[in-house]
């Protein structure tokens, strides 16, 4: 068994690594060391964090890294075109999470920070269909809510639907670039 940490997300997604990764993989975590790159290496996974460039334009670099297993862990939202970025992935399989749309709330944007912002909000069916068209076999879907211990009508929709979206997949070797 593994440690319980305060975010269900950080439990949630750390239930679907131990599921699809061995601590043998080599893992690209997308992004900035992190939080969640702490709690990887505390559970024995070997983690390479990509450097803080901006992988609309550098995403090219994404295939130097010698890796077995990549995730993509709420960072595919950010980008303007996550669909390079997904094709020129190193290894072979792919943990993804993002927050999905909602109806009830717009997109997220930090007013101070003009790069914190979501340009995509997917809902399931339009993130699997980016994976298929990036070359991935989706292997695992799972979906889970954001606990809130507010009141209200927002927070309790918020409890009742899924705000967070996992996929695993592995690199379709039939697949085709047209």
């Amino acid at each position: 068994m593994y440690k319980i940490y305060p975010e269900k997300r950080y439990n949630e997604t750390l239930k679907l690594l131990h599921k699809f990764a061995s601590t043998e993989d080599k893992i690209l975590d997308l992004g900035v060391k992190n939080p969640f790159s702490d709690v990887m290496e505390e559970n024995g996974y070997t983690i390479i964090n990509t450097s803080g460039e901006d992988l609309d334009y550098h995403y090219h670099n994404l295939k130097n890294n010698d890796v077995t297993f990549v995730t993509a862990l709420e960072i595919l939202e950010h980008l303007v075109n996550p669909m390079e970025v997904l094709r020129n992935l190193p290894g072979d399989k792919l943990l993804a999470t993002i927050p999905m749309r909602l109806w009830f709330a717009p997109a997220y944007r930090n007013k101070n920070d003009p790069r914190d912002v979501h340009y995509h909000e997917f809902e399931d069916w339009q993130f699997d269909m980016l994976l298929e068209k990036a070359g991935w076999k989706i292997i695992h879907r799972h979906k889970w809510t954001h606990p809130t211990n507010k009141i209200g009508i927002r927070p309790f929709l918020r409890k009742i639907t899924p705000r967070y979206y996992a996929v695993y997949a592995e690199r379709n070797k039939d697949f085709e670039f047209k």
